[in-house]
């Protein structure tokens, strides 16, 4: 699907695992989390990240920024305990 991990986790706490991953878009990381939900083995939270430098330029312009991306979407998964 064109999704990359990037690094991966153990924490303590709330969650057990975070995986850092890369993908196109979020539709394409949408994709990844119903697959992999659909297991029922695994709770997904996926938190979609911009760079600070598209960030203020969109705040600045009041539009949708196509500034350098430092990285695609990201996404964060967590295994359940």
């Amino acid at each position: 699907m064109g999704v990359k991990v990037i690094d991966q986790y153990a924490t303590l706490g709330l969650y057990d695992f975070i995986n850092i991953v890369d993908a196109p878009d979020n539709e394409t990381i949408s994709k990844v989390s119903v697959d992999l939900c659909s297991r029922g083995t695994v709770e997904i939270m996926t938190l979609a990240a911009i760079s600070i430098d598209s960030f203020i330029s969109a705040l600045k312009t009041g539009t949708k920024s196509r500034a350098k991306k430092s990285k695609p979407a990201k996404g964060k998964a967590q295994k359940k305990t």
